[in-house]
């Protein structure tokens, strides 16, 4: 005869299995949504929508760029980017290669992706957050790539250009 203890553990092993299961994210689905909600903010840029593009950005959000300097809040981020979206000359973004990667109560998600640009390959990387069930971004950063067998020459080019800002920033 099984005792009350083996019962009552049984149980308790039971509904932790339960409601484990049922708070567990579904990764496929959320992966979609983050591929969809980046794709979409790609093309929001592209056709200068500006109110679209800038509402996928958490309201304490961090863009930072390909250039040293280009560190911005959302606010900052807008005033810099609003005379783009107002004359159409916005970039134009694919996605061709995306990893997404989840916290492990899947409200937290990271990506790194390469990007077909005018820059030609880029890449992105972020921190989105589920809010009120849709993904927002928190922070995004955007890195032109150099191909290692040539960035020997790049060195030269950019050296000037980036030996002024590190003089600002010591």
């Amino acid at each position: 005869m099984k005792s009350k203890f083996y019962y009552l553990t049984l149980g308790l092993y039971v509904l932790i299995a339960i409601s484990c299961t049922q708070s567990l994210p579904d990764i496929k689905s959320d992966e979609k949504k983050i591929g969809a909600a980046l794709d979409q903010w790609n093309l929001d840029a592209a056709s200068a929508n500006f109110d679209a593009y800038f509402n996928r950005l958490e309201e304490d959000s961090y863009f930072i760029g390909t250039d040293a300097t280009e560190r911005w809040n959302k606010t900052e981020f807008k005033i810099w980017a609003k005379p783009f979206f107002d004359h159409k000359k916005t970039w134009n973004f694919k996605s061709i290669q995306r990893n997404i990667y989840f916290s492990t109560d899947g409200n937290l998600a990271w990506f790194d992706e390469l990007l077909n640009t005018q820059m030609k390959i880029c890449r992105g990387s972020g921190v989105m957050i589920r809010k009120d069930g849709d993904w927002k971004i928190k922070q995004y950063v955007l890195s032109t790539t150099i191909p290692n067998q040539v960035l020997n020459q790049i060195i030269p080019i950019k050296t000037p250009v980036e030996d002024s800002i590190l003089k600002v920033l010591k």
